[in-house]
């Protein structure tokens, strides 16, 4: 079976309706209806195959399931630089916020001294979603120990007027707020981000039960 007849198995008419409703910006019938939990199944199912290999090399796709399928394949591979060429292989092709926001491949998180170089390209990058996923893989690997005051003006010198880009840069911020309160809260002080994101980002801290009270409080102060 393809993938796409893997995905067929499992859609759900009703399902696609809501699920094309949280993507207005891709058509709605390249939305199949599968729900996340099968779509890991299928690629856990074809993982290291000859298939799944044939299918990772048939871009673009043309369903959003199979983008979805793909990133999550790419999720699994073990050796950093074959994951790193294929993710830079398909983010060109990623179209929306779902797809570029559900998979993290997990050989990331063991090599970030060598990931860091990517994770600043990919941020400079004019394709949205390719920015958004630089700024998501800078949040969810370099605000713990390894951490530098630095990345915090890589992110703030993202400019334009694209919805996904302004909402990424702001989960960033209400992000830092919550695990690097010190060196991020300054960005809201001095308000060096853009008027719409400085008050999503403050929107989004004060929503978050990782930010204290007393925080909470002196952010409400700077909206």
């Amino acid at each position: 079976m393809t993938v796409y007849e893997r995905l067929s198995v499992c859609c759900d008419k009703k399902y696609r309706d809501f699920q094309s409703k949280l993507v207005p910006n891709i058509p709605k019938e390249t939305v199949l209806g599968v729900r996340t939990p099968d779509m890991r199944k299928i690629a856990k199912e074809i993982k290291g195959t000859e298939e799944a290999k044939t299918f990772l090399a048939q871009l673009p796709h043309r369903y959003y399931e199979e983008n979805l399928v793909h990133f999550f394949l790419l999720a699994e591979i073990r050796d950093f630089d074959e994951c790193v060429k294929a993710v830079e292989t398909f983010l060109p092709y990623v179209d929306c916020w779902p797809v570029c926001d559900q998979s993290s491949p997990k050989v990331f998180a063991r090599n970030h001294e060598r990931l860091l170089p990517f994770i600043k390209k990919w941020i400079g990058s004019e394709h949205v979603y390719t920015a958004r996923f630089g700024i998501r893989m800078l949040m969810n690997e370099f605000l713990g120990e390894d951490f530098r005051p630095e990345y915090l003006e890589w992110v703030a010198a993202v400019k334009g007027e694209d919805y996904y880009v302004k909402m990424m840069v702001a989960w960033y911020f209400a992000t830092a707020l919550a695990k690097r309160y010190d060196e991020s809260v300054v960005y809201v002080e001095e308000r060096r981000l853009e008027p719409w994101t400085h008050k999503k980002a403050i929107q989004k801290a004060l929503e978050s039960y990782r930010v204290s009270d007393e925080h909470k409080e002196y952010l409400k102060t700077l909206r």
